[in-house]
């Protein structure tokens, strides 16, 4: 039988790598991916393959980008030809208050956040349904509690907490 394979999003680098990290060691195969951090996505993946051969390759998408987001699926499932587990954990934060936001700063926060994960899960149900698999979303406190000065994150969060549900 195969090793499990899984897909997290933002996973070059903090919490992300070590989500990829730990499945790794657990004996997954893993989809290392990144935005803007190559080199870390590249160092990651090196590191788990000198551990077990063949075992992590690393994906760049600009998850503002729907169409790259749907690409994305496309070549996670491929990479390994199959998918068992979507961790959507790539996430922009920063404030962004009322009077203040830009509509550059809504697309940014809500299609990191909240629509990558749904076009990810909507693109890879199929797949993860047949290989009797899950997705995994991560959100944080602000999803239900407010933090000054950043409504778009939060709702943002909010959204995908529901989305979860």
């Amino acid at each position: 039988m195969a090793a499990p394979v899984a897909l997290i999003t933002g996973s070059a680098r903090l919490i992300g790598a070590r989500i990829a990290r730990t499945l790794h060691h657990q004996g997954c195969r893993v989809v290392i991916h990144y935005h803007r951090s190559d080199q870390d996505a590249r160092a990651l993946a090196e590191t788990l393959n000198r551990e077990r051969k063949d075992s992590a390759v690393c994906l760049g998408a600009d998850l503002r980008d729907p169409t790259a987001v749907r690409a994305l699926a496309v070549r996670a499932r491929d990479a390994f030809d199959g998918l068992d587990l979507l961790i959507n954990n790539a996430s922009s934060f920063y404030p962004t208050p009322i009077g203040e936001a830009s509509d550059e700063d809504w697309d940014t926060l809500m299609h990191s956040n909240l629509r990558a994960p749904f076009l990810l899960s909507q693109q890879l149900a199929g797949d993860l349904t047949n290989a009797r698999g899950a997705i995994i979303n991560i959100v944080d406190v602000y999803a239900d509690k407010p933090l000054l000065g950043h409504p778009l994150y939060c709702m943002a969060k909010a959204g995908l907490a529901m989305m979860t549900k």
